[in-house]
């Protein structure tokens, strides 16, 4: 017997509830924050709580080749990639009108 989804009680395999909050996702906002000794950290914050974050920060630090974390429901990525992350995030299936680049 294989595994179900929690939300919506179908077979893994035919599961779209990542693949619909994706497409659903109203607001996700960019933005570069200083840090100490003015390092600057790449911020994506706005993601829906129905979307796996490790797995999308597993794949944003691969693309980039840098570091970063998820942390308090948020992705940060080590240096500034505010440019170069939206057309991965595009790529995720997130919808490019929903993606707010917020400069400093």
């Amino acid at each position: 017997m294989g595994d179900t989804c929690r939300t919506c009680g179908l077979p893994i395999e035919l599961c779209m509830c990542k693949d619909l909050a994706r497409e659903e996702q109203t607001s996700i906002r960019v933005y570069i924050e200083k840090r100490k000794w003015g390092r600057e950290v790449t911020v994506i914050a706005g993601l829906s709580k129905d979307i796996d974050l490790k797995s999308i920060t597993k794949r944003l630090k691969k693309k980039l080749a840098t570091g970063g974390t998820t942390k308090d429901g948020r992705i940060e990525l080590q240096g500034n990639f505010i440019h170069l992350v939206v057309p991965i995030l595009v790529d995720e299936g997130f919808s490019k009108d929903s993606i707010e680049i917020r400069s400093r």
